[in-house]
């Protein structure tokens, strides 16, 4: 059986930890397609479990981020915090 080849894993460091965490928010924001059946999920409880966890992580690594990671992690947060609140003005008018 012919091995199938490797991809890349990305290094263990914070900002790839944001990426996936805002990935996941966006995914249950309904704002892009689920990668492995490419069907667009909304489940808000879910979008928003992962904004408050980039939240938490902000708070508790505030002065132990380096400047690009520290406005990395708010501008993740604000573009979150504003697709959350158009979804939900957009869903609560269907």
């Amino acid at each position: 059986m012919p091995e199938t080849p490797k991809q890349a894993v990305p290094p263990a460091n914070i900002e790839s930890l944001i990426y996936m965490l805002a990935t996941s928010a966006m995914l249950n924001l309904g704002l892009v397609p689920n990668p492995i059946d490419q069907k667009v999920e909304f489940n808000i409880q879910l979008a928003q479990h992962s904004i408050d966890l980039l939240a938490m992580l902000q708070e508790k690594t505030k002065s132990n981020l380096s400047g690009e990671e520290a406005r990395l992690l708010d501008q993740v947060l604000y573009d979150l915090r504003m697709k959350y609140v158009k979804a939900i003005s957009q869903n609560d008018k269907k």
